[in-house]
């Protein structure tokens, strides 16, 4: 009877293997995000997978074997000019595996992980590739010809925008009409000093969501966040400017918000990815990160401050706290300007003003300018070392001396000619 018992048990334990064993996992669908240099491919699966994945030359190639994984749609290759995907192909193998293969355009380095679900995605199989040497792009070439030296980013939010009009005066005058007409004043001024650039978050009458402001700086990389606002209260005659940067509780709150968003994988914190990071490690990234942002956003709200307490009085004379949400992000100081109250009179025609709105733009850029020119960011223009023009120095004695190539340091400075003005700095490129 025992040995009946258990020989029904193994009979039973080969076919539930076999059940197991037979299940197959379904590709649903393949998301392509391009960049020049790089290109992300994200597999959305219905349960974990096993894979390899390895690449081929002469024609350059990746390919993928997913071990029992049924593709449940055909592959639709998104075409982009920035893609260095060539075409996308895939057949069974061995009856239940499939293999997918990558023709590319140029030889590439792979890199591949498996992310668990999250509140908005299954099962996922990331594939990264990035051009490899001498085939990466001209322009990244060029930005390594400079040392890599970059500009200071400033996203500029004009606030509220399209359907949602902001505070309104009693002339008619709306916010998101002025706030824009000052944005667009300060991103002239950003542009055109060196080692800076500005990005306006929304350039014309539109509404954008305030998590999608953030996602816009971050997008460009921004090292600033800066958003303009015009204030209202039910008494007429306040009046004055503000300068706001994020609460300890809005913080909080935020850091939160991150943390148990941190698994879609997409989130990043200073440039690292808090996806694959177990909750300590996660937590203590993320209060170094939010420190760090909010001691320079405080830093260069006290400038601006400064710059707005010359041109006129201000509602609060020091840098205020609060929650607001286009100033949450924990990697990008960010502060949020209110220019003046647009519900009191005098100020409602000020605003109106094309004069009074460059003030509010001069006042701000000043701010950010002085900040950054005292605290600039590694790798940026701004941080390079500078050279002061002598009486008898010459373009190549001052190559010679910083150890760097005459055309190197004229190109760099922009020069059109070695003829060198007493008094000038030349920029020496970082690492010289």
């Amino acid at each position: 009877m025992v040995e009946a018992m258990r020989c029904w048990l193994l009979i039973v334990c080969f076919f539930a293997t076999s059940i197991v064993a037979a299940k197959t996992v379904g590709l649903n669908d393949l998301r392509v995000w391009t960049a020049p240099e790089r290109t992300r491919l994200v597999f959305d699966l219905s349960g974990v997978v096993a894979h390899t994945i390895f690449a081929l030359p002469n024609p350059n190639r990746v390919v993928i074997d997913l071990k029992a994984v049924q593709l449940k749609h055909k592959i639709r290759h998104v075409k982009s000019n920035e893609s260095f995907i060539k075409g996308i192909r895939s057949g069974v193998q061995q009856k239940r595996n499939l293999r997918i293969v990558l023709d590319l355009k140029k030889k590439a380095q792979i890199k591949s992980f498996l992310l668990k679900p999250n509140k908005k995605y299954g099962h996922r199989l990331v594939v990264d590739m990035r051009v490899r040497g001498r085939d990466a792009s001209k322009k990244a070439t060029t930005r390594r010809k400079i040392s890599q030296l970059r500009d200071v980013v400033v996203a500029i939010d004009a606030g509220h925008g399209g359907e949602d009009p902001g505070a309104i005066g009693k002339r008619g005058t709306q916010e998101k009409t002025v706030v824009l007409a000052i944005a667009k004043k300060l991103k002239k001024m950003i542009d055109r000093e060196r080692g800076m650039k500005a990005v306006l978050v929304r350039s014309g009458d539109y509404y954008v969501k305030l998590r999608d402001r953030m996602s816009t700086a971050r997008k460009h990389a921004a090292d600033l966040f800066v958003s303009i606002h015009a204030d209202a209260f039910r008494q007429s005659t306040v009046h004055g400017s503000s300068v706001f940067v994020l609460s300890e509780r809005g913080a909080s709150s935020e850091a939160a918000h991150w943390l148990a968003e941190r698994e879609n994988g997409a989130d990043m914190v200073g440039g690292v990815s808090l996806s694959q990071k177990d909750d300590m490690l996660a937590k203590i990234l993320m209060d170094l990160s939010q420190t760090a942002t909010n001691e320079a956003s405080h830093g260069v709200a006290t400038k601006v401050l400064s710059g707005l307490k010359r041109i006129g009085k201000v509602h609060k004379s020091t840098v205020q706290y609060a929650g607001f949400q286009v100033l949450k992000s924990p990697d990008i100081p960010s502060l949020l300007v209110e220019t003046a109250f647009i519900t009191n009179a005098q100020e409602e025609r000020k605003l109106n003003s094309g004069r009074y709105q460059q003030k509010i733009a001069s006042a701000i850029f000043k701010g950010v300018q002085h900040y950054y020119t005292q605290n600039p960011p590694r790798g940026t223009l701004l941080a390079a070392r500078k050279h002061k023009i002598e009486k008898g120095d010459t373009l190549g004695s001052i190559a010679h001396y910083y150890g760097i190539g005459v055309r190197h340091l004229r190109q760099f400075n922009r020069l059109k000619s070695d003829q060198l003005m007493i008094g000038r700095e030349l920029l020496i490129p970082l690492g010289s």
